[in-house]
């Protein structure tokens, strides 16, 4: 085996290994993704709620 197919073969393999990385990747940051869109529209209703909440007492007056 020449080096030149050493060198391909070692290209191939970095390829994958990087192909399998980046999938991980974008599965792990989905998840993340996902958990705070739950979190974000939590946080939305709760921060809704303050604002009516303080436009209330300002008319209440």
């Amino acid at each position: 085996m020449g080096m030149q197919d050493q060198f391909k073969d070692k290209a191939e393999q970095l390829k994958e290994q990087a192909k399998r990385a980046a999938g991980k990747a974008k599965d792990e940051a989905s998840e993340r993704a996902s958990k705070g869109r739950e979190r974000t529209d939590d946080e939305t209703r709760r921060a809704q709620q303050e604002a009516q909440d303080r436009f209330d007492q300002d008319y209440d007056a």
